[in-house]
Order: C-alpha cells, then structure tokens, then sequence
C-alpha cells in the first residue's frame, strides 16, 4: 500500500497533490467552457473528490478508477452533446473569424457601402414626379473630379438620398430651391449651389438651370440632370453637352452616362 500523502513529510507527497491539483483545475475549465448542464459538473467535482480522497489514504486502485472515470465522462458528455459543443466552438470560430477580418479591413470601398440601382431609382422618381409637376430642378452627380470648390456657395446637407428630399428641396418657396443640389454616392451633401453659367451661344432657348447644368459640365466631370420649370422637359448636362430625354428612357440613359465615370471614391481611415 502507498504512503499517504496527507502526511506531507516528504517532498514526493507535496508533488503529487499539487500535481493533481492543477491537472484539476484543468479539466475543470474545460467542463466550465465545454458543458453547460450543472449535473455534468457535479459529477466531475464528485469523481475528483473521491479520487483525491482515496489517492490520499494509498488506496491507489480505487483512486485510479475515480480518475478513469473523470476522462470516460468527459468522453461521453462530449459525443452525447454534439450540438451543445458544435454551438460552443461554430460561435468561438466565426467570432474569430470576424474579429481578423475586421483587423484586416483597415480601408472600405465607398461603393461597397450603398446600392447604386437603388439610389438611382430614388432619383427617377423625383425627377419624373417634378417633371410632371413642372418643378424647376438641378442635381449634379460627382464623379472623379471634386465638386467641394463649388458647393462652398451653397448649404451643406449631408443627407441620404431620397425622392421626397429632392422634392421637398426643390419645393417652389423653400430656401433652398434656388441652385442645385449636389449628390455624392448616396448622400446628398449640397444644396442651392450656385453655377457659372456657360457663355458660348447656344442654338435655342435655354434658361439659368440650363445654362448653369452646361457650365458645371465644361469644368468637370459631374453628371447634372435638369428638370424644366416651364415645360418639364428633363435634360441631362455632360461634357458641355445638353441631351433631353423622356420619362420612360430617362433611368436608361441616366445610368449609361454614370457609367461612363466611375463616381470619385473617398479615402477612408
């Protein structure tokens, strides 16, 4: 029979409870992280106390088989509760997962961030909708070259995009219904911005929003739509160029002309 080590004159006796210990506070934490039931533990913390209790007095066999069982119940507990253990560690691996990708994600495109088509839909219809209200409008597309210089004569708005602001903006009687509005991606960060006009003549009758659409369009690369007060007649700015269009094509031909630019992509921290 064994010494026991509850009598801890000898540097052996001391290894062997500290030993046990730790080896203890092992499978503890593994039963804490991997097993939620309070009965899987109770177990465990029953199996370690006979165990130390009988390895203790030198009642090595009956010791051994308290430890023996601590692993075969670890075992069990682990293929009964396949579901419980694939939650734990499915949730501890896509947590990780994400945790290194947002690390890695230091720099997000701008055009990742919102839904084109959608964006331009919105404006379709605020477009269509003042075109038939006969609602004097200018929405100018930023696209590589900056509009920051221009817009410092107008309002800051910083708003997402949506027919009924457009509307409302261009509401005859609201403040800022004078000038243009200016979109970027899908917020609309100007409004009642104030163009140069072109001065090289041109053949027909244009008013000010037309003549302020061709103007921005000679300096930049922007897209600007424009929506007669008189007619309603709808006409697209680009490249010094005034191009009307119907209602029914006017989301056609407004995406080819986007298409031909890619819109400017901001730098992001």
């Amino acid at each position: 029979m064994n010494t026991p080590f509850f009598e801890l004159d000898q540097p052996a006796n001391y290894l062997s409870l500290i030993f046990l210990l730790v080896l203890f506070v092992v499978v503890d934490a593994f039963f804490w992280f991997l097993f939620r039931r309070v009965v899987s533990k109770v177990m465990l913390y029953v199996s370690e106390a006979l165990g130390i209790l009988f390895w203790g007095f030198g009642l090595i066999v009956p010791a051994l088989v308290c430890f023996s069982a601590i692993g075969v119940e670890t075992i069990v507990l682990f293929l009964a509760n396949p579901n419980e253990n694939r939650d734990y560690i499915s949730n501890n691996m896509v947590g990780k997962a994400q945790r290194i990708q947002l690390f890695r994600r230091r720099k997000v495109d701008p055009e990742s961030l919102f839904d084109r088509d959608a964006v331009y839909r919105k404006v379709q219809s605020a477009v269509i909708t003042m075109s038939k209200q006969k609602v004097g409008a200018i929405i100018s597309f930023e696209k590589k070259d900056s509009l920051d210089e221009v817009m410092k004569s107008g309002t800051r708005i910083d708003a997402p995009v949506s027919a009924e602001l457009l509307q409302t903006i261009f509401y005859p009687g609201t403040r800022l219904h004078d000038g243009a509005v200016i979109i970027r991606n899908d917020m609309i960060v100007a409004a009642s911005v104030y163009y140069t006009p072109t001065t090289r003549p041109l053949t027909g009758k244009f008013g000010s929003r037309h003549r302020a659409a061709i103007g921005i369009s000679e300096t930049t690369d922007a897209v600007t739509v424009v929506v007669s007060e008189e007619t309603g007649r709808i006409s697209i700015a680009y490249e010094g160029e005034l191009r009307t269009v119907g209602p029914d094509e006017f989301l056609t031909v407004f995406e080819d002309y986007m298409a031909l630019v890619e819109p400017k992509k901001e730098t992001q921290d």
